[in-house]
């Protein structure tokens, strides 16, 4: 069985073609990035129409693989920025009825634990699931997957953004945060926002913001953003594992990227005699691959839909979609 994939949540047009064997075949992706400020909705879905056919082209002919020869078409149907998914979802329906091909809706969230999940090999974990707009920490329960903790403002990587964009960056800002950091030697006080189970973000900009306008310096900022704030990710990651009486993580979504996070993860991971896998960073970010093999699994499991019943849901949260593939 052979799938192909296509992500369109945010800023990332992506289209991958994958195997049953989880084998990814190609993957050709390509990220929208503004001159200034961060992403705007419309703009970005401007981007993915226009590169969205390149990249299915160039996913076929990278994969050697005939349309004739796919089983089906996947698609993120959500969560996300609706112009951005409504770009995906539509040039998905125009394939599915061209090739005549199933449609299969994924939900973007459940992708990221799904792709970490087949390459671990890590049949049950818990997932710390990071991204700009997701930050979430996801377990399975009872035929879907469950949050057992959340942020209650913004995703960890729309706040880094938000921060070195307001610091006179540019988008992204994870990347350059963590460059940063790597110069930062000083830890400075920031509010470390844990509730139970959630996070927050919001008080930890403003008091960065205030310490940058006091004269502090990017590296040491940036050093004490990424101990403060991936030390709080961590600590509701352990509390769902000793509530869930797991040992193993994994990780998913671009902030999972950063070697400091993955680090700090995998030290708590195994002083609990635990494990913790992060997948390789092109498919720890957006990607259409993980859109392809969770299309997969749900069309092993019967579930595709006719283009009348393909609307895409900018609002769709992980705990509402079944898995019955599980």
């Amino acid at each position: 069985m052979v799938l192909l994939g296509i992500e369109s949540t945010a800023h990332t047009a992506s289209v991958g073609i994958v195997t049953e064997r989880a084998e990814v075949l190609s993957l050709a992706t390509d990220m929208f990035k503004p001159l200034h400020g961060g992403i705007h909705p419309r703009e970005a879905a401007n981007h993915h129409v226009e590169v969205l056919p390149g990249l299915v082209a160039k996913a076929l002919d990278d994969a050697h693989i005939r349309p004739s020869e796919l089983d089906a078409v996947a698609f993120a149907q959500g969560p996300g920025l609706g112009p951005c998914l409504r770009a995906g979802a539509t040039v998905a329906r125009m394939l599915a009825l061209t090739w005549n091909k199933p449609l299969v809706p994924v939900n973007h969230c459940v992708a990221h634990v799904e792709i970490a999940r087949v390459l671990s090999g890590i049949d049950d974990p818990m997932l710390l699931y990071a991204s700009g707009g997701n930050t979430q920490v996801v377990a399975y329960g009872s035929g879907r997957y469950r949050v057992l903790g959340e942020t209650l403002d913004v995703g960890i990587g729309n706040f880094l953004d938000k921060l070195w964009i307001s610091m006179g960056g540019t988008f992204p800002g994870g990347p350059a945060i963590e460059a940063e950091a790597l110069r930062g030697s000083e830890l400075l006080s920031l509010p470390y926002s844990v509730h139970g189970m959630d996070v927050a973000f919001s008080g930890m900009l403003t008091a960065t913001l205030a310490l940058r306008a006091k004269g502090a310096g990017k590296p040491d900022l940036a050093f004490s953003v990424e101990n403060t704030a991936y030390s709080m990710l961590t600590e509701i990651t352990e509390r769902a594992l000793a509530h869930r009486r797991r040992t193993d993580v994994v990780l998913g979504g671009g902030v999972a990227c950063n070697e400091r996070l993955r680090g700090m993860v995998r030290a708590m991971a195994e002083g609990r005699g635990g494990t913790s896998f992060a997948p390789p960073k092109s498919l720890c970010v957006d990607n259409g691959a993980m859109i392809a093999w969770t299309g997969h699994l749900a069309l092993g499991a019967g579930l595709s839909v006719p283009v009348e019943r393909s609307a895409v849901q900018p609002r769709q949260r992980t705990d509402l979609v079944p898995t019955p593939w599980r």
